[in-house]
């Protein structure tokens, strides 16, 4: 994408009633006056909520608000100018139970109160591969810690990724916590039992995965 195009995205994304991009000194002064008030004062309802985490172009976060009428998504990540698509697609549908908030994950315990998260969804995330970068891999214990603090009690994660890598260490991860694995499966569209909601929405990239025949993993858990 060029300089220009991502410029006038950012623009744009100012102009978004549905798009949130606090300044940092909002997020570390803990004066966004949003945090432990999202439903209420942005959504102007008490709907569940439902982050996804990485969202990218927002396609998931937009699809699931297509589905789920009665549950708010918000789709969160740095990259305003891959998420203005999502945005903009919302503003076009009339879609008032997403929103997008641009700002860095490892940051969202500073932007959301204790238990005001219903779920969380993490699709496709880079899964940082090399050792040196383990920390900015989205299901570290750094990570789970974070997610726990903000969720709900009973409040599931939702883990969709086509690397048989990132699958492999969460679940490790997982089983060294003790943490409750609901469902996992390392070939969602293979198994007649995946949840619904998993195997009929699809990202761009997705499809591209499924027609190189990769396998596309899923892990469902909660923290005890």
């Amino acid at each position: 994408m060029g300089s220009k195009n991502k410029l006038k995205r950012f623009k744009e994304n100012e102009t978004f009633k549905n798009v949130i991009q606090p300044t940092r000194e909002e997020v570390f002064s803990n004066s966004l006056d949003l945090k432990g008030n999202w439903k209420r004062d942005f959504f102007k309802n008490e709907k569940p909520l439902i982050l996804e985490l990485g969202c990218g172009k927002g396609e998931y976060s937009v699809n699931l608000a297509r589905k789920y009428p009665a549950i708010n998504f918000l789709g969160i990540d740095i990259k305003g100018a891959r998420f203005w698509r999502g945005a903009k697609t919302a503003l076009e549908e009339g879609l008032d139970n997403v929103a997008f908030l641009r700002t860095q994950i490892e940051l969202i315990d500073l932007l959301f109160a204790e238990n005001e998260v219903d779920e969380i969804w993490i699709t496709f995330p880079d899964p940082q591969i090399k050792y040196k970068r383990t920390k900015h891999r989205l299901t570290n214990q750094e990570f789970l810690n974070k997610y726990k603090k903000i969720l709900k009690p009973d409040g599931f994660v939702h883990l969709k990724t086509d690397s048989e890598f990132m699958h492999g260490y969460t679940l490790g991860l997982l089983h060294g916590l003790d943490e409750e694995i609901d469902y996992a499966h390392h070939d969602v569209y293979g198994n007649s039992h995946a949840p619904e909601e998993v195997t009929s929405i699809q990202t761009f990239y997705e499809q591209q995965y499924l027609e190189e025949n990769k396998k596309i993993t899923y892990i469902r858990f909660k923290f005890r």
